[in-house]
Protein backbone atom coordinates (compact mmCIF):
# COMPACT_ATOMS: atom_id res chain seq x y z
CA UNK A 1 0.00 0.00 0.00
CA UNK A 2 0.91 3.64 -0.54
CA UNK A 3 2.29 5.84 1.90
CA UNK A 4 1.94 9.01 1.85
CA UNK A 5 4.98 11.42 2.07
CA UNK A 6 4.52 13.02 5.46
CA UNK A 7 4.47 9.70 6.76
CA UNK A 8 7.03 8.12 4.80
CA UNK A 9 9.34 10.69 5.61
CA UNK A 10 8.51 11.62 9.46
CA UNK A 11 11.32 12.65 11.49
CA UNK A 12 12.78 9.14 13.33
CA UNK A 13 15.42 11.18 15.42
CA UNK A 14 15.38 14.79 16.89
CA UNK A 15 18.45 15.88 14.73
CA UNK A 16 15.50 15.45 11.78
CA UNK A 17 12.60 17.92 12.88
CA UNK A 18 12.95 20.63 11.02
CA UNK A 19 12.47 24.96 12.23
CA UNK A 20 12.01 23.72 16.02
CA UNK A 21 15.63 23.88 17.54
CA UNK A 22 14.15 25.46 20.53
CA UNK A 23 12.18 22.20 21.27
CA UNK A 24 14.51 19.64 20.33
CA UNK A 25 17.75 20.90 21.57
CA UNK A 26 16.25 21.34 25.54
CA UNK A 27 14.50 17.73 25.22
CA UNK A 28 18.16 16.11 24.24
CA UNK A 29 20.07 17.98 26.43
CA UNK A 30 17.39 17.13 29.69
CA UNK A 31 17.68 13.67 27.98
CA UNK A 32 20.97 13.38 28.43
CA UNK A 33 21.15 14.54 31.94
CA UNK A 34 18.05 12.05 32.31
CA UNK A 35 16.12 14.72 33.98
CA UNK A 36 13.00 13.61 33.24
CA UNK A 37 9.95 15.12 33.85
CA UNK A 38 6.69 13.20 34.41
CA UNK A 39 4.04 15.31 31.93
CA UNK A 40 5.23 17.74 28.82
CA UNK A 41 2.76 19.70 27.34
CA UNK A 42 3.56 20.11 23.29
CA UNK A 43 1.46 22.96 22.16
CA UNK A 44 1.74 25.33 18.42
CA UNK A 45 -0.40 25.41 15.30
CA UNK A 46 -1.04 22.22 13.26
CA UNK A 47 2.02 20.20 11.02
CA UNK A 48 4.46 21.79 12.85
CA UNK A 49 6.17 18.36 14.50
CA UNK A 50 4.16 18.15 18.11
CA UNK A 51 2.91 14.41 17.45
CA UNK A 52 6.01 13.44 15.39
CA UNK A 53 8.36 14.92 18.60
CA UNK A 54 6.18 13.29 21.43
CA UNK A 55 6.94 10.09 19.35
CA UNK A 56 10.64 10.40 19.37
CA UNK A 57 10.55 11.10 23.10
CA UNK A 58 8.58 8.05 24.00
CA UNK A 59 11.17 5.57 21.89
CA UNK A 60 14.06 8.06 23.78
CA UNK A 61 12.60 7.13 27.64
CA UNK A 62 12.89 3.45 26.89
CA UNK A 63 15.49 3.24 24.08
CA UNK A 64 18.48 0.92 25.92
CA UNK A 65 21.40 2.21 24.16
CA UNK A 66 20.45 6.28 23.64
CA UNK A 67 22.97 8.09 21.89
CA UNK A 68 23.20 12.17 23.34
CA UNK A 69 19.48 12.21 23.88
CA UNK A 70 18.27 10.36 20.44
CA UNK A 71 16.88 6.86 20.36
CA UNK A 72 19.63 4.74 18.57
CA UNK A 73 16.69 3.16 16.48
CA UNK A 74 18.45 -0.37 16.20
CA UNK A 75 17.72 -2.10 20.11
CA UNK A 76 14.50 -4.65 20.30
CA UNK A 77 12.33 -1.51 21.93
CA UNK A 78 13.08 0.81 19.57
CA UNK A 79 12.28 -1.43 17.06
CA UNK A 80 9.15 -2.77 18.23
CA UNK A 81 7.44 1.07 18.97
CA UNK A 82 8.34 1.32 15.38
CA UNK A 83 6.65 -1.51 14.29
CA UNK A 84 4.16 -1.18 16.86
CA UNK A 85 4.78 -4.67 18.15
CA UNK A 86 5.12 -3.21 22.03
CA UNK A 87 2.13 -1.75 23.48
CA UNK A 88 3.81 0.38 26.68
CA UNK A 89 3.07 3.77 24.27
CA UNK A 90 -0.10 4.04 24.04
CA UNK A 91 -1.39 7.15 21.11
CA UNK A 92 -4.79 8.76 22.45
CA UNK A 93 -6.96 10.61 20.40
CA UNK A 94 -8.81 12.96 22.84
CA UNK A 95 -11.51 14.21 19.98
CA UNK A 96 -13.52 10.73 19.62
CA UNK A 97 -11.93 9.77 23.54
CA UNK A 98 -13.09 12.85 25.47
CA UNK A 99 -15.80 11.67 28.02
CA UNK A 100 -14.96 10.98 32.04
CA UNK A 101 -14.85 7.19 31.64
CA UNK A 102 -12.28 7.10 28.98
CA UNK A 103 -9.97 8.91 31.34
CA UNK A 104 -11.20 6.63 34.35
CA UNK A 105 -9.82 3.30 32.21
CA UNK A 106 -6.59 5.60 31.28
CA UNK A 107 -5.87 6.18 34.91
CA UNK A 108 -6.45 2.75 35.94
CA UNK A 109 -4.59 0.97 33.30
CA UNK A 110 -1.59 3.59 34.22
CA UNK A 111 -1.64 1.70 37.48
CA UNK A 112 0.11 -1.41 35.68
CA UNK A 113 3.88 -1.56 34.61
CA UNK A 114 5.11 -1.82 31.48
CA UNK A 115 5.54 -5.07 30.09
CA UNK A 116 8.69 -4.09 27.98
CA UNK A 117 9.57 -0.46 27.96
CA UNK A 118 10.91 1.26 31.17
CA UNK A 119 8.22 3.88 30.85
CA UNK A 120 4.31 3.57 30.25
CA UNK A 121 4.05 6.65 27.94
CA UNK A 122 0.56 8.29 27.13
CA UNK A 123 0.43 10.59 23.82
CA UNK A 124 -2.83 12.77 24.49
CA UNK A 125 -3.57 14.44 20.88
CA UNK A 126 -5.94 17.32 20.89
CA UNK A 127 -6.17 17.05 24.10
CA UNK A 128 -7.99 20.88 24.31
CA UNK A 129 -10.98 18.39 23.67
CA UNK A 130 -11.27 16.73 26.99
CA UNK A 131 -14.56 17.76 28.64
CA UNK A 132 -14.68 19.61 31.80
CA UNK A 133 -15.02 16.66 33.93
CA UNK A 134 -12.17 14.59 32.08
CA UNK A 135 -9.78 16.98 32.82
CA UNK A 136 -10.77 16.67 36.76
CA UNK A 137 -10.37 13.24 36.94
CA UNK A 138 -6.84 13.99 34.89
CA UNK A 139 -5.53 16.24 37.43
CA UNK A 140 -4.72 14.46 40.77
CA UNK A 141 -2.90 11.39 38.61
CA UNK A 142 -1.35 14.37 35.80
CA UNK A 143 0.25 16.17 39.17
CA UNK A 144 1.51 12.64 41.06
CA UNK A 145 2.01 9.71 38.71
CA UNK A 146 3.06 6.45 39.25
CA UNK A 147 7.11 6.37 38.72
CA UNK A 148 6.20 4.80 35.43
CA UNK A 149 4.41 6.59 33.53
CA UNK A 150 4.96 9.85 31.78
CA UNK A 151 1.73 11.88 29.72
CA UNK A 152 2.64 13.84 26.57
CA UNK A 153 -0.11 15.94 25.51
CA UNK A 154 -0.40 17.57 22.60
CA UNK A 155 -2.88 20.67 21.21
CA UNK A 156 -3.10 23.56 18.72
CA UNK A 157 -5.40 25.81 21.51
CA UNK A 158 -3.43 26.36 24.90
CA UNK A 159 -5.63 29.06 25.87
CA UNK A 160 -8.76 26.51 26.34
CA UNK A 161 -6.56 24.22 28.58
CA UNK A 162 -7.17 25.09 32.80
CA UNK A 163 -5.00 26.87 34.31
CA UNK A 164 -4.46 23.63 36.81
CA UNK A 165 -2.85 21.74 33.73
CA UNK A 166 -0.96 24.39 32.26
CA UNK A 167 0.96 24.44 35.91
CA UNK A 168 1.17 20.65 36.01
CA UNK A 169 3.71 20.22 32.50
CA UNK A 170 6.61 21.24 31.26
CA UNK A 171 5.81 23.45 28.41
CA UNK A 172 7.26 23.60 25.02
CA UNK A 173 5.78 25.79 21.97
CA UNK A 174 6.38 25.10 18.49
CA UNK A 175 6.65 27.71 16.19
CA UNK A 176 5.25 28.32 12.64
CA UNK A 177 8.62 26.36 10.18
CA UNK A 178 10.36 29.03 8.53
CA UNK A 179 9.40 29.00 4.77
CA UNK A 180 13.09 28.92 3.65
CA UNK A 181 13.72 26.20 5.77
CA UNK A 182 10.67 24.28 4.66
CA UNK A 183 11.32 24.88 0.76
CA UNK A 184 14.74 23.29 1.05
CA UNK A 185 12.96 20.62 3.35
CA UNK A 186 10.58 19.71 0.53
CA UNK A 187 13.26 20.00 -2.46
CA UNK A 188 15.10 17.28 -0.20
CA UNK A 189 11.98 14.77 -0.42
CA UNK A 190 11.59 15.86 -3.83
CA UNK A 191 15.29 14.17 -4.46
CA UNK A 192 14.76 11.00 -2.33
CA UNK A 193 11.45 10.64 -4.73
CA UNK A 194 13.62 10.98 -7.76
CA UNK A 195 11.80 13.95 -9.05
CA UNK A 196 12.63 17.72 -9.40
CA UNK A 197 11.05 20.57 -7.67
CA UNK A 198 11.79 24.32 -8.73
CA UNK A 199 12.59 26.51 -6.57
CA UNK A 200 10.62 28.62 -7.45
CA UNK A 201 7.47 25.70 -6.69
CA UNK A 202 9.19 25.13 -3.50
CA UNK A 203 8.64 28.65 -1.97
CA UNK A 204 4.75 28.72 -3.10
CA UNK A 205 4.12 25.38 -1.46
CA UNK A 206 5.89 26.86 1.78
CA UNK A 207 3.64 29.76 1.38
CA UNK A 208 0.39 28.09 0.82
CA UNK A 209 1.24 25.54 3.86
CA UNK A 210 1.54 29.27 5.94
CA UNK A 211 3.87 27.30 8.31
CA UNK A 212 3.21 23.52 8.18
CA UNK A 213 4.96 21.09 7.22
CA UNK A 214 2.60 17.91 6.97
CA UNK A 215 0.20 20.42 4.44
CA UNK A 216 3.57 21.41 2.40
CA UNK A 217 4.16 17.62 2.35
CA UNK A 218 0.74 16.72 1.40
CA UNK A 219 0.32 19.39 -1.44
CA UNK A 220 3.78 18.21 -2.43
CA UNK A 221 2.44 14.57 -2.92
CA UNK A 222 -0.47 16.19 -5.10
CA UNK A 223 1.64 17.70 -7.54
CA UNK A 224 3.82 14.78 -7.84
CA UNK A 225 1.02 12.63 -8.71
CA UNK A 226 0.89 15.34 -12.23
CA UNK A 227 4.39 14.65 -12.92
CA UNK A 228 8.29 14.18 -11.91
CA UNK A 229 8.99 17.80 -12.45
CA UNK A 230 7.06 20.18 -10.22
CA UNK A 231 7.31 23.88 -11.84
CA UNK A 232 5.36 26.97 -10.41
CA UNK A 233 2.61 26.41 -12.65
CA UNK A 234 1.61 22.65 -11.48
CA UNK A 235 1.53 24.04 -7.80
CA UNK A 236 -0.74 26.55 -8.88
CA UNK A 237 -3.05 24.31 -10.73
CA UNK A 238 -2.68 21.62 -8.01
CA UNK A 239 -3.58 24.28 -4.89
CA UNK A 240 -6.35 25.80 -7.39
CA UNK A 241 -4.41 29.79 -6.37
CA UNK A 242 -4.26 32.85 -9.00
CA UNK A 243 -0.66 32.81 -10.65
CA UNK A 244 0.83 35.90 -9.80
CA UNK A 245 0.49 37.77 -12.77
CA UNK A 246 -3.07 38.30 -11.67
CA UNK A 247 -2.68 39.45 -8.77
CA UNK A 248 -0.62 42.30 -10.02
CA UNK A 249 -3.20 42.69 -12.69
CA UNK A 250 -6.06 43.46 -10.12
CA UNK A 251 -4.03 45.40 -8.36
CA UNK A 252 -2.79 47.73 -10.91
CA UNK A 253 -6.93 48.27 -11.85
CA UNK A 254 -6.84 49.38 -8.43
CA UNK A 255 -4.48 51.81 -8.98
CA UNK A 256 -5.50 52.78 -12.31
CA UNK A 257 -9.16 52.85 -10.90
CA UNK A 258 -10.13 50.86 -13.91
CA UNK A 259 -12.79 48.64 -12.57
CA UNK A 260 -13.71 47.06 -16.18
CA UNK A 261 -10.38 45.80 -16.26
CA UNK A 262 -10.83 44.48 -13.12
CA UNK A 263 -14.21 42.71 -13.85
CA UNK A 264 -12.84 41.15 -17.00
CA UNK A 265 -9.83 39.60 -14.72
CA UNK A 266 -11.78 38.25 -12.20
CA UNK A 267 -14.54 36.95 -14.90
CA UNK A 268 -11.40 34.75 -16.44
CA UNK A 269 -10.10 33.24 -12.96
CA UNK A 270 -14.22 32.57 -12.16
CA UNK A 271 -13.91 30.56 -15.41
CA UNK A 272 -11.04 28.58 -14.73
CA UNK A 273 -12.69 27.32 -11.63
CA UNK A 274 -10.58 29.44 -9.03
CA UNK A 275 -11.92 29.65 -5.68
CA UNK A 276 -13.24 33.07 -5.09
CA UNK A 277 -12.58 32.87 -1.38
CA UNK A 278 -9.10 31.71 -2.08
CA UNK A 279 -8.52 34.02 -4.50
CA UNK A 280 -9.94 37.19 -2.23
CA UNK A 281 -7.12 35.64 0.76
CA UNK A 282 -4.23 35.65 -2.20
CA UNK A 283 -5.12 39.58 -3.11
CA UNK A 284 -5.45 40.37 0.91
CA UNK A 285 -1.59 38.78 0.96
CA UNK A 286 -1.00 40.76 -2.13
CA UNK A 287 -2.15 44.16 -1.05
CA UNK A 288 -0.55 42.96 3.04
CA UNK A 289 3.03 42.89 0.97
CA UNK A 290 2.82 46.33 -0.75
CA UNK A 291 1.40 47.88 2.32
CA UNK A 292 5.49 46.50 3.90
CA UNK A 293 6.87 47.72 0.29
CA UNK A 294 5.90 50.77 1.56
CA UNK A 295 6.46 51.27 5.12
CA UNK A 296 9.94 49.36 5.23
CA UNK A 297 13.54 49.86 3.91
CA UNK A 298 14.13 46.06 3.45
CA UNK A 299 10.54 43.67 3.79
CA UNK A 300 12.10 40.83 1.48
CA UNK A 301 12.89 38.82 4.29
CA UNK A 302 9.04 39.07 6.20
CA UNK A 303 8.14 37.72 2.33
CA UNK A 304 8.21 34.16 1.14
CA UNK A 305 8.77 34.92 -2.95
CA UNK A 306 11.06 34.32 -5.45
CA UNK A 307 13.13 37.78 -6.19
CA UNK A 308 11.38 38.49 -9.42
CA UNK A 309 8.40 38.73 -7.60
CA UNK A 310 9.87 40.67 -5.30
CA UNK A 311 11.28 43.11 -7.33
CA UNK A 312 7.59 43.45 -9.28
CA UNK A 313 6.15 44.47 -6.40
CA UNK A 314 8.43 46.72 -4.90
CA UNK A 315 7.89 48.35 -8.29
CA UNK A 316 3.98 48.72 -7.93
CA UNK A 317 4.11 49.68 -4.41
CA UNK A 318 5.81 53.12 -5.05
CA UNK A 319 3.37 53.57 -7.65
CA UNK A 320 0.63 53.24 -5.31
CA UNK A 321 -0.60 55.70 -2.28
CA UNK A 322 -0.06 53.95 1.20
CA UNK A 323 -4.05 55.05 1.70
CA UNK A 324 -5.10 53.40 -1.38
CA UNK A 325 -3.06 49.96 0.04
CA UNK A 326 -4.68 49.94 3.54
CA UNK A 327 -8.27 50.61 1.62
CA UNK A 328 -7.76 47.26 -0.22
CA UNK A 329 -6.69 45.64 3.12
CA UNK A 330 -9.76 46.29 4.85
CA UNK A 331 -12.30 46.26 1.79
CA UNK A 332 -11.02 42.42 1.34
CA UNK A 333 -10.96 41.58 4.79
CA UNK A 334 -14.58 42.52 4.81
CA UNK A 335 -15.35 41.08 1.78
CA UNK A 336 -13.92 37.82 3.62
CA UNK A 337 -16.31 37.94 6.26
CA UNK A 338 -19.89 38.45 3.50
CA UNK A 339 -18.78 35.54 1.53
CA UNK A 340 -19.86 32.92 4.20
CA UNK A 341 -23.28 34.38 4.03
CA UNK A 342 -23.29 35.93 -0.06
CA UNK A 343 -22.83 34.58 -3.46
CA UNK A 344 -18.97 34.97 -3.19
CA UNK A 345 -18.31 36.19 -6.89
CA UNK A 346 -20.40 38.75 -6.46
CA UNK A 347 -19.09 40.04 -2.95
CA UNK A 348 -15.51 39.72 -4.89
CA UNK A 349 -17.19 41.83 -7.92
CA UNK A 350 -18.78 44.30 -5.79
CA UNK A 351 -15.01 45.10 -3.61
CA UNK A 352 -12.97 45.64 -6.54
CA UNK A 353 -15.84 48.04 -7.90
CA UNK A 354 -15.70 50.18 -4.62
CA UNK A 355 -11.82 49.78 -4.72
CA UNK A 356 -11.59 51.35 -8.41
CA UNK A 357 -14.50 53.86 -7.07
CA UNK A 358 -13.43 55.01 -3.74
CA UNK A 359 -16.69 57.38 -4.02
CA UNK A 360 -19.11 54.45 -3.91
CA UNK A 361 -17.65 53.89 -0.53
CA UNK A 362 -18.50 55.34 3.05
CA UNK A 363 -15.79 53.65 4.70
CA UNK A 364 -13.66 55.38 6.58
CA UNK A 365 -10.20 54.13 4.90
CA UNK A 366 -11.97 55.20 1.46
CA UNK A 367 -12.16 58.66 2.71
CA UNK A 368 -8.88 58.78 3.69
CA UNK A 369 -8.08 58.06 0.14
CA UNK A 370 -10.65 60.67 -1.33
CA UNK A 371 -9.11 62.94 0.86
CA UNK A 372 -5.56 62.41 -0.19
CA UNK A 373 -6.38 62.65 -3.86
CA UNK A 374 -7.93 65.72 -3.33
CA UNK A 375 -5.16 67.21 -1.45
CA UNK A 376 -2.55 65.38 -4.56
CA UNK A 377 -3.90 68.67 -6.63
CA UNK A 378 -2.44 70.91 -4.34
CA UNK A 379 1.18 70.49 -2.27
CA UNK A 380 0.36 70.41 1.58
CA UNK A 381 2.89 72.38 2.54
CA UNK A 382 4.63 75.45 0.88
CA UNK A 383 7.23 74.78 -1.28
CA UNK A 384 10.23 76.40 -0.34
CA UNK A 385 12.82 78.27 -2.51
CA UNK A 386 15.63 76.69 -3.68
CA UNK A 387 18.99 78.38 -1.85
CA UNK A 388 20.98 80.68 -3.69
CA UNK A 389 24.50 79.09 -4.48
CA UNK A 390 25.92 82.66 -5.21
CA UNK A 391 25.19 86.25 -4.07
CA UNK A 392 22.73 88.03 -6.72
CA UNK A 393 23.04 91.27 -5.42
CA UNK A 394 23.02 94.15 -7.66
CA UNK A 395 26.20 96.02 -6.47
CA UNK A 396 28.44 92.53 -7.08
CA UNK A 397 27.14 91.95 -10.43
CA UNK A 398 28.62 93.88 -13.73
CA UNK A 399 26.53 96.92 -14.86
CA UNK A 400 25.07 95.69 -18.26
CA UNK A 401 25.54 98.19 -21.12
CA UNK A 402 22.11 99.95 -22.52
CA UNK A 403 23.23 99.33 -25.89
CA UNK A 404 24.07 95.84 -25.21
CA UNK A 405 21.87 92.82 -26.90
CA UNK A 406 20.84 90.37 -24.87
CA UNK A 407 22.25 86.98 -25.48
CA UNK A 408 20.07 83.97 -26.46
CA UNK A 409 19.50 81.66 -23.33
CA UNK A 410 20.51 78.49 -22.93
CA UNK A 411 19.57 75.80 -20.70
CA UNK A 412 22.19 74.58 -17.98
CA UNK A 413 22.61 71.22 -17.48
CA UNK A 414 21.13 71.37 -14.31
CA UNK A 415 17.61 72.54 -14.82
CA UNK A 416 16.61 74.19 -11.67
CA UNK A 417 19.99 76.22 -10.36
CA UNK A 418 19.93 79.47 -8.91
CA UNK A 419 18.03 81.88 -10.07
CA UNK A 420 20.13 84.58 -12.53
CA UNK A 421 20.85 87.80 -10.93
CA UNK A 422 18.25 90.44 -11.98
CA UNK A 423 19.36 93.00 -14.71
CA UNK A 424 19.12 96.76 -13.87
CA UNK A 425 20.16 100.07 -15.49
CA UNK A 426 23.13 101.56 -14.21
CA UNK A 427 23.10 104.27 -11.92
CA UNK A 428 25.22 107.19 -12.00
CA UNK A 429 27.20 107.32 -9.11
CA UNK A 430 28.90 110.91 -8.16
CA UNK A 431 32.57 110.09 -8.39
CA UNK A 432 33.38 107.19 -10.79
CA UNK A 433 34.59 103.96 -9.81
CA UNK A 434 35.65 100.71 -11.07
CA UNK A 435 33.15 97.94 -11.50
CA UNK A 436 33.99 95.30 -9.34
CA UNK A 437 34.40 91.79 -11.38
CA UNK A 438 31.41 89.53 -11.06
CA UNK A 439 31.43 86.45 -8.96
CA UNK A 440 31.26 83.45 -11.05
CA UNK A 441 29.25 80.43 -10.32
CA UNK A 442 31.33 77.25 -10.52
CA UNK A 443 29.40 74.85 -13.03
CA UNK A 444 27.81 71.46 -11.70
CA UNK A 445 29.91 68.27 -12.81
CA UNK A 446 26.69 66.13 -13.96
CA UNK A 447 28.59 63.44 -14.77
CA UNK A 448 30.19 63.24 -11.17
CA UNK A 449 26.83 63.68 -9.22
CA UNK A 450 25.68 60.66 -11.66
CA UNK A 451 28.34 58.52 -10.11
CA UNK A 452 27.76 59.06 -6.85
CA UNK A 453 24.15 58.93 -7.23
CA UNK A 454 21.59 56.27 -5.68
CA UNK A 455 18.08 54.56 -7.46
CA UNK A 456 15.53 56.92 -5.85
CA UNK A 457 12.50 54.63 -5.21
CA UNK A 458 9.96 56.63 -4.72
CA UNK A 459 10.13 58.01 -8.38
CA UNK A 460 6.98 55.53 -9.67
CA UNK A 461 4.71 57.34 -7.11
CA UNK A 462 6.05 61.20 -8.17
CA UNK A 463 4.84 59.73 -11.76
CA UNK A 464 1.63 58.65 -9.87
CA UNK A 465 0.69 62.20 -8.55
CA UNK A 466 2.15 64.00 -11.83
CA UNK A 467 -0.60 61.66 -13.73
CA UNK A 468 -3.14 62.94 -11.27
CA UNK A 469 -3.12 66.26 -12.74
CA UNK A 470 -1.91 65.73 -17.00
CA UNK A 471 -1.53 62.02 -18.18
CA UNK A 472 0.22 63.85 -21.18
CA UNK A 473 3.36 64.74 -19.67
CA UNK A 474 3.19 61.48 -17.53
CA UNK A 475 3.36 59.96 -20.61
CA UNK A 476 6.42 61.44 -21.65
CA UNK A 477 8.22 60.08 -18.77
CA UNK A 478 6.96 56.53 -19.25
CA UNK A 479 10.54 53.82 -18.46
CA UNK A 480 12.01 56.91 -16.89
CA UNK A 481 14.00 56.25 -13.60
CA UNK A 482 15.83 58.62 -11.02
CA UNK A 483 18.20 58.97 -8.90
CA UNK A 484 19.60 61.40 -5.83
CA UNK A 485 22.85 62.76 -5.50
CA UNK A 486 23.10 65.24 -2.35
CA UNK A 487 20.12 67.93 -3.32
CA UNK A 488 20.13 67.06 -6.65
CA UNK A 489 17.33 64.24 -8.21
CA UNK A 490 19.12 63.51 -11.44
CA UNK A 491 16.44 62.12 -14.32
CA UNK A 492 16.88 59.07 -16.79
CA UNK A 493 14.57 59.80 -19.54
CA UNK A 494 13.81 59.94 -23.41
CA UNK A 495 14.56 63.61 -24.82
CA UNK A 496 11.20 64.53 -24.68
CA UNK A 497 11.11 65.07 -21.34
CA UNK A 498 13.84 67.17 -20.88
CA UNK A 499 12.48 69.48 -23.46
CA UNK A 500 9.10 69.60 -21.52
CA UNK A 501 11.73 70.37 -18.03
CA UNK A 502 12.91 73.07 -19.90
CA UNK A 503 9.24 75.00 -19.47
CA UNK A 504 9.01 76.70 -15.85
CA UNK A 505 5.61 75.92 -15.96
CA UNK A 506 6.20 71.72 -15.95
CA UNK A 507 10.02 72.08 -14.03
CA UNK A 508 8.13 73.37 -11.27
CA UNK A 509 4.76 70.99 -11.55
CA UNK A 510 7.41 68.24 -10.97
CA UNK A 511 9.16 69.88 -7.82
CA UNK A 512 5.88 70.19 -6.49
CA UNK A 513 5.24 66.46 -6.74
CA UNK A 514 8.46 65.77 -6.01
CA UNK A 515 7.92 68.01 -2.56
CA UNK A 516 4.33 66.38 -2.04
CA UNK A 517 6.03 62.99 -2.11
CA UNK A 518 9.02 63.28 -0.30
CA UNK A 519 8.77 66.58 1.73
CA UNK A 520 11.99 67.69 0.28
CA UNK A 521 13.04 70.25 -1.97
CA UNK A 522 15.29 68.79 -4.77
CA UNK A 523 17.20 70.45 -7.54
CA UNK A 524 16.62 68.44 -10.79
CA UNK A 525 19.19 67.64 -13.50
CA UNK A 526 19.59 64.84 -15.90
CA UNK A 527 21.19 61.67 -15.05
CA UNK A 528 24.46 60.57 -17.35
CA UNK A 529 25.16 57.09 -16.81
CA UNK A 530 28.82 55.83 -15.47
CA UNK A 531 29.10 53.28 -18.09
CA UNK A 532 29.20 56.42 -20.87
CA UNK A 533 32.14 57.89 -19.80
CA UNK A 534 33.76 54.58 -20.24
CA UNK A 535 32.66 53.51 -23.96
CA UNK A 536 33.48 57.44 -24.15
CA UNK A 537 37.40 56.77 -23.45
CA UNK A 538 39.75 56.35 -26.04
CA UNK A 539 41.07 52.78 -27.88
CA UNK A 540 44.04 52.12 -25.97
CA UNK A 541 45.48 50.75 -29.48
CA UNK A 542 44.60 53.94 -30.91
CA UNK A 543 46.21 56.12 -27.85
CA UNK A 544 49.20 54.05 -28.78
CA UNK A 545 49.77 54.82 -31.74
CA UNK A 546 48.66 58.29 -31.52
CA UNK A 547 51.88 58.97 -28.97
CA UNK A 548 54.13 56.88 -31.27
CA UNK A 549 53.69 59.51 -34.54
CA UNK A 550 53.89 62.15 -31.73
CA UNK A 551 57.70 61.02 -30.79
CA UNK A 552 58.77 60.22 -34.78
CA UNK A 553 58.72 56.51 -34.39
CA UNK A 554 57.18 55.02 -37.78
CA UNK A 555 53.82 53.21 -37.41
CA UNK A 556 53.66 51.39 -40.35
CA UNK A 557 56.18 48.71 -42.54
CA UNK A 558 57.75 49.82 -45.60
CA UNK A 559 57.75 47.20 -48.34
Amino acid sequence: MYKVLYRKYRPRFFADVVGQPQVTVTLKNELTRGRIAHAYLFTGSRGTGKTTCAKILSRAVNCLDPREGDPCGECPVCRGLEEGSILDVVEIDAASNNGVDNIRGLIEEANFTPTTAKYRVYIIDEVHMLSASAFNALLKTLEEPPAHVIFILATTEVHKLLPTILSRCQRFDFHRIDPQAMAGRLIQVAGLEEAELDEDAALLIARIADGALRDALSLLDQCLGRGRHVTLEVVGLTAGVAAQGYLTTLAQAVAERDAAKALETLDGLHKESKDMVRLCEEMAEYFRSLMLFKTMRDPGKLLTLPPTQIAALEQQAYGMSLSAILHGLDTLEDTLHKMRYMNQRTQLEMAFVRLCSPELDDSTAALLRRIEQLESGVPSRALPPLEEEAPARAEEAAPASPAAEPEPEEIPPVFDGPPAPPAEKPVPAPAPKKPAAPKSQPPVDVEALSAEAQRFRQWPEILQVIRGTTKSVAMAFDGSAAYTSGEYLLIEAPEIAFELLKKAEQRQRMREAVFQVTGRAYKLGPYRPPASKESAAADPLEDLLRRAEEAGIPTQVEE
